[in-house]
């Protein structure tokens, strides 16, 4: 049987505002439509793994910059390599300044794909992300690196808006929490990768000084390219169509994706329960989105900052200074840091990979405060146990790693959180904002405030730098246990109703602004 049978036709009503002389001044239309259940009510299929490679991996590559530009750090400040650059000059300037692209490129970005499509924005922030790695490779002084560190981050930046909206709106409710989990915890097989790479391509019985850091850039321009081409086939979010006035590209696209699941389950789709009465409008101005966040949705804009503030101060606490805490503290030559940053990365993965779906199952507000407690709680431990020096390289690196198992499921959850509980109409600027304010506050001062602290020498200082990340991602779990949304595996129209709706039935009502 054909999925069609479950086809609600869109009703489509011209209203026509009258000015004072009398003349028709606008036309608005408003329309009925089933998207949304439609697409909730699917079955995983071989579509959605389209969707979450295509997507998805783009996290693969962040997690690939980034550690590359701390393991090369070393090299890049050796006579030799080509350019004229400290190592504290990577790991402090150029991270700051990657870091303050990506908090750029997502506003710039975020404003966009809610006004122009999330399948346009996210294959142009790609285009800029591997134009600006490719540069980089070709570095022939410091001026140039950084300024092209900056540009890598403007188009990773972009891409959190981008993709991030377009996976929540893309993926049945039932699913969401665990994959966009999964997928935001991918940035740590790019850092394992990053870690892994940087070994063998600063092996200089391989690769000369000024080659080997060049191609690990290269190979992630490489790695770019095809998802490039495998994220052609991923398609423009229905949800946004159907509200900028592109109503029949919607319904048509959510047919075919229904077919191609009804041909590979062999069986018919179950009908899709809900229609919302939505008033098309092309766009939204600053004003009605800083309303929404701000005023109808004050709490879970604090929600959202402590988030992100939380998980972006432990990360710097521990990432950033993990290399010269093991070369100062317990000897560790600087050729081998790359395996420890690996075992914390795995550590990284596999948190998301094993808790994602209990926060479909368990809960949001459960699974979101205890995992940030848990982190924090489990970092002050090891601050005290580093400041009574009981531990040593390996046995640090482990505690690391079960601190991060926690923290990245719920740094993770940070990214969800603030992609499904804000109107559609806001989603992607609602990211793009709350990454980058939270990403400005612990990863631009951070960088600079946690290099100084852990490369001193002095254990107290290092102490410190774990002590303030742990405080305050647990002050980020404190407040999720009060305000974080009873999401899971309610629709996004649920969670947070639409700008534009008018009406919504037989939805259940819309959950309350907080």
């Amino acid at each position: 049987m054909s999925p069609r049978w479950a086809f609600v036709p869109i009703h489509v009503n011209v209203l026509r505002s009258i000015g004072k002389s009398g003349d028709v001044t606008t036309t608005a239309r408003t329309i009925t439509t089933s998207v949304p259940a439609r697409l909730d009510r699917l079955p995983w299929s071989r579509w959605h793994w389209t969707v979450v490679i295509g997507l998805g991996t783009v996290w693969v590559l962040d997690g690939l910059e980034v550690t590359v530009v701390g393991n090369i750090a070393g090299r890049l400040s050796e006579q030799g390599s080509g350019l004229s650059i400290s190592s504290g000059g990577v790991t402090g300037l150029a991270a700051a300044l990657y870091v303050a692209g990506a908090c750029s490129g997502a506003l710039f970005f975020g404003r966009l794909t809610d006004l122009f499509g999330r399948k346009r924005l996210f294959m142009v922030t790609l285009a800029v992300y591997l134009t600006a790695t490719a540069l980089t490779a070709l570095s022939y002084s410091s001026w140039w690196f950084f300024a092209f560190r900056f540009l890598t981050g403007f188009g990773i930046g972009g891409e959190y808006a981008a993709i991030n909206s377009a996976i929540d709106e893309l993926i049945p409710a039932v699913y969401r929490g665990r994959v966009d989990l999964i997928i935001n915890g991918s940035f740590w097989l790019g850092a394992i990768a990053g870690s892994l790479l940087s070994i063998l391509m600063l092996d200089t019985s391989i690769f000369a000084k000024h080659v080997g850091w060049r191609l690990t850039f290269a190979l992630g321009v490489v790695l770019g390219l095809v998802i490039l081409l495998v994220r052609r086939h991923v398609p423009e979010s229905p949800r946004w169509l159907f509200i900028h006035g592109r109503e029949e590209e919607a319904e048509e696209l959510v047919t075919l994706i229904e077919e191609r699941v009804t041909l590979e389950k062999g069986a018919p789709l179950p009908p899709a329960k809900g229609r919302l009465v939505i008033r098309q409008r092309e766009s939204f101005g600053f004003r009605d989105i800083a309303r929404t966040v701000f005023s109808d949705y004050r709490r879970r804009a604090v929600l959202g900052l402590a988030l992100f503030i939380g998980q972006a101060f432990l990360y710097n606490a521990i990432t950033f200074g993990f290399g010269a805490i093991l070369t100062r503290f317990f000897g560790v030559s600087t050729s081998r840091t790359g395996y420890f940053f690996a075992v914390i990365a795995v550590g990284n993965f596999l948190g998301p990979l094993f808790l994602g779906k209990l926060f479909d199952t368990v809960g949001r507000r459960i699974m979101i405060s205890s995992t940030y407690l848990l982190a924090g709680v489990l970092l002050f431990g090891t601050a005290w146990l580093f400041g009574d020096g009981r531990l040593n390289a390996v046995t640090l690196t482990a505690c690391w790693a079960v601190v991060l198992f926690f923290a990245s499921a719920g740094a993770s959850s940070a990214y969800l959180t603030v992609s499904e509980i804000f109107p559609m109409e806001t989603r992607a600027m609602a990211i793009a904002f709350f990454y980058a304010v939270g990403t400005a506050v612990g990863g631009i001062s951070g960088p600079l405030l946690f290099a100084s602290l852990t490369q001193s020498g002095v254990v107290g200082d290092t102490v410190l730098a774990f002590s303030i990340g742990a405080g305050l991602m647990c002050g980020g779990g404190v407040i999720a246990a009060f305000l974080a949304v009873r999401a899971e595996g309610r629709s996004l129209e649920d969670i947070a109703a639409p700008l534009s709706v008018t009406s919504a039935d037989p939805l259940p009502a819309p959950a309350p602004a907080e």
